[in-house]
């Protein structure tokens, strides 16, 4: 789940100066590249910081036999190809300090309250965000609307997914009787770019997670299906689960296991030349860099590290272009269309309300220069900003509770009302045109 952000390894800005004037993806212009000189002894301390790194987070005995207990609280279950799905529970991270109750049909989607009766024409797909983590049933952005609209929306949401994750999930569920004329596909933030390049988000996340209260019973993030991209071709290259059984999980709790598995995976050197601060083989890296228009920098520690984490935001933000356009493939072949939604965590709020510029500007762009079909809710957000009197911090703190309260649901579907309405035909009941039908 995206529990708070800055406590989970989600994404965290490391300094937004790195990131203006970046040049655009589409473009092939390369930029000067600045490598250090390839020292052998950067390399092995490298080698080095990848092991240490793999080792302090592999799995506990504990935790996968507690996962894979069905009689347990948990609220995730095993999926061979997404690594989990969730679990019906009642978990104490509510509004006001309630606890928040939240339920799945049988056939996936989160329960339906509004209109469930009534045949279903949209489908959303996504993270947390989606789902609705820390609000109940009824609460969540798609029942808002769908309470508004006149008709039901099934919510197959799920918390921690990145773009990919979500797109797969789709189309699982959209070659089924549960299939819809009208997709909606919510994107959060730039951390739902990254997890669709994690062949093991737990790599990001799991050192934090674990001190988490309760943290064992919220155990997820298992190895899952993931994209990355062919530098050659500049094409999508989808990759399986590289764990994809309930007794392979217990693989991951053997170190040397896990090492093999993941030392030359170029997401997790690049994670840990982040935390490291000390750069790879720079013939590895260059033709990379040059791709992503991305600057190498590894005059310092510090530079090595924002440089590591500029390229894991760039190559993200580039498969999530691939994804997208496969997403738009995908639904017209099933006689369906498609619409991008997106939402974002409190800390990028409160920094373009506050002015600073966003690190997605390329990926929203790219959304508008290929006329799919967009809703951008970071300027919903500031422009509501502009009607009160508060400091950023105060108003983020009226919509979120680490993900949105109920009140930030409501904000967020209606934010996205009007495009929907407009994208919808014929239109939802509660705007069509006639006369009034009350019997």
């Amino acid at each position: 789940m995206d529990h708070h952000l800055h406590r989970n390894g989600n994404y965290r800005p490391m300094n937004r100066r790195l990131f203006l004037g970046v040049p655009t993806l589409l473009s092939a212009a390369a930029r000067p590249m600045r490598p250090a000189p390839q020292r052998s002894t950067a390399v092995s301390q490298h080698e080095r910081g990848v092991q240490e790194f793999l080792t302090a987070l592999t799995y506990t005995r504990k935790e996968v036999d507690t996962f894979l207990d069905s009689s347990q609280p948990n609220f995730a279950r095993f999926d061979e190809e997404l690594g989990y799905l969730l679990r019906d529970h009642v978990m104490k991270n509510g509004v006001d300090g309630s606890r928040s109750i939240v339920t799945f049909a049988k056939t996936g989607e989160r329960t339906m309250i509004n209109y469930a009766h009534l045949a279903c024409r949209i489908n959303a797909y996504g993270d947390s965000f989606t789902q609705g983590f820390q609000v109940s049933d009824g609460e969540t952005w798609p029942e808002y609307l769908a309470a508004h609209l006149g008709e039901p929306i099934r919510n197959f949401g799920i918390g921690g997914y990145g773009v990919y994750q979500a797109y797969r999930r789709m189309l699982r569920e959209e070659v089924t009787s549960a299939r819809a004329n009208c997709i909606l596909l919510n994107i959060y933030g730039m951390d739902d770019h990254l997890r669709s390049i994690d062949a093991w988000r737990w790599l990001r996340f799991g050192e934090r997670w674990r001190g988490v209260p309760g943290a064992l019973h919220l155990f997820h993030g298992n190895p899952w299906v993931h994209a990355r991209l062919n530098f050659v071709t500049d094409e999508l290259e989808e990759k399986p689960n590289l764990f994809p059984s309930p007794g392979s999980l217990y693989d991951l709790t053997n170190p040397d296991r896990v090492i093999e598995s993941f030392r030359n995976d170029l997401i997790v050197k690049l994670l840990a030349s982040e935390r490291l601060g000390v750069p790879f083989d720079t013939k590895e890296l260059v033709p990379i860099a040059e791709k992503l228009g991305v600057l190498l920098d590894f005059s310092s520690p510090q530079a090595t590290a924002q440089t590591a984490r500029e390229l894991l935001i760039q190559y993200g933000l580039r498969v999530s272009m691939k994804i997208v356009e496969k997403a738009r493939t995908f639904a017209e072949q099933q006689g369906s269309k498609l619409m991008v939604l997106l939402s974002y965590d409190t800390g990028s709020v409160r920094l373009a309300c506050e002015g600073s510029p966003r690190e997605d500007r390329v990926f929203v762009d790219f959304l508008k220069d290929h006329d799919i079909p967009l809703v951008d809710s970071l300027a919903k957000h500031v422009e509501d900003f502009r009607a009160f009197n508060l400091s950023a911090q105060e108003y983020v703190n009226r919509y979120y509770i680490g993900h949105y309260k109920p009140q930030g649901n409501h904000f967020f579907a209606f934010a996205i009302k009007d495009a929907v309405v407009d994208w919808l035909d014929p239109k939802p009941l509660s705007y069509r045109r006639g006369a009034e039908t009350i019997r």
